[in-house]
């Protein structure tokens, strides 16, 4: 690690990929969430499958899913990994209306999967957004955060129940 202590920093204070090789492998695993806030009219919509897109949520599934295995390719300095199991689930809640959205990401590795459920949660909310738009167009997407880690040497992290 850099003398400056952070960790994507070298001693020169150039931006560098930090160096897992001398991590344990270990399985890791995280749980993040995003919520969408959705209109009255549209829940309705989605709950009947009515929508004009078609299937809201399982296009969501499979595009947080996806977006989990190119994480690397869309956060700068994050390591590629061989994911072992991604999945993205939703609960429909009804006051206020809005789909919280849980994405899950594990592997055997060497460096956290953190950032892939993030990334899932993110798009699969994303994709909520683009499947509803012709609707309604001032969606929310709110509360993106991670919920549960474990694995790795830090441990296990589990986020604190926050207010609706």
């Amino acid at each position: 690690m850099a003398a400056n202590s952070f960790s994507h920093l070298d001693v020169r204070g150039a931006m560098t990929m930090v160096d897992v090789g001398e991590k344990s492998m270990t399985q890791r695993k995280a749980v993040a969430e995003a919520i969408v806030h959705l209109a009255p009219a549209t829940m309705e919509l989605l709950k009947q499958s009515a929508l004009p897109k078609g299937d809201v949520l399982a296009c969501a599934k499979i595009g947080g899913i996806l977006a989990a295995k190119r994480t690397s390719e869309l956060i700068p300095l994050c390591h590629p990994l061989n994911l072992t199991f991604v999945d993205v689930s939703f609960d429909i809640l009804e006051r206020p209306p809005r789909v919280r959205v849980m994405a899950e990401a594990r592997a055997t590795g060497l460096t956290g999967v953190e950032m892939e459920a993030i990334v899932a949660a993110q798009t699969a909310a994303a994709v909520i957004y683009d499947m509803c738009k012709a609707v309604q167009r001032d969606i929310v997407i709110a509360r993106v955060r991670l919920l549960h880690k474990s694995g790795g040497k830090s441990g296990e992290f589990n986020a604190p129940e926050v207010p609706e």
